[in-house]
């Protein structure tokens, strides 16, 4: 029984202890990535960084655009149509064709 009594006693003493231990450092860790948030050359590279994942995706999107078209018939324009005469169903599909369902 003691020796239960003595762990429990060490067991919240440990974790008090620790607990404020943890806090402190939590809020010193806070306060540095703040500080380094704040900094003016830090926010310059992120606006940098942000406009060149930007560039990016558009680049990336146009590609991916382009290779649906070779790849998916239905959405190469016939006979001068643009993509986006596609029928009020909302499927995507253009006007006149129907989807090929598997049976």
């Amino acid at each position: 029984m003691r020796y239960r009594l003595m762990f429990g006693v060490g067991l919240a003493v440990g974790y008090i202890l620790g607990s404020r231990a943890g806090r402190e450092r939590y809020e010193q860790l806070k306060r540095m990535a703040r500080r380094v948030s704040d900094n003016p050359a830090v926010q310059e590279a992120a606006g940098l960084v942000g406009a060149q994942v930007s560039k990016a995706t558009d680049v990336a999107r146009t590609k991916v655009s382009d290779v649906a078209r070779d790849k998916l018939p239905f959405l190469q324009p016939r006979d001068g149509r643009g993509l986006d005469e596609h029928d009020e169903t909302g499927t995507g599909w253009p006007r006149g064709e129907k989807a090929v369902t598997p049976h």
